[in-house]
């Protein structure tokens, strides 16, 4: 099994920026792809970025040319840079794992302020 922290969510102000990481653990396969998904209040959860192991990269197009998906296959993390914040990105920030098996994390809550 792999299991996964996020870290890194808090409050900010419209237009700033916030970095979440995610930590896997475990059982974590070389080939896996990694993504970031968020759910608002009220709404579905949402995918917001991927990135293979190869690190080939995808976005949702509400983030595109503001969000950056990375990953450090040896400390087995990815990180989510997120700028130019907008109110519309405050959801509830999950980290997601997708190899042999399939993991969430907890959640990470962003608040974007106005």
């Amino acid at each position: 099994q792999v299991q996964l922290v996020e870290s890194g969510g808090g409050l900010v102000q419209v237009g700033g920026s916030l970095r979440l990481s995610c930590t896997a653990s475990g059982s974590v396969s070389s080939l896996n792809i990694m993504a970031w998904y968020r759910q608002a209040p009220g709404k579905q959860r949402e995918l917001v970025a991927t990135i293979t192991s190869v690190r080939i990269t995808n976005y949702a197009d509400s983030v595109k040319g503001r969000f950056t998906i990375s990953r450090d296959n040896v400390k087995k993390m990815v990180y989510l840079q997120m700028n130019s914040l907008k109110p519309e990105d405050t959801a509830v920030y999950y980290c997601n794992y997708k190899g042999y098996s399939e993991a969430w994390g907890q959640g990470t809550q962003v608040i974007v302020s106005s």
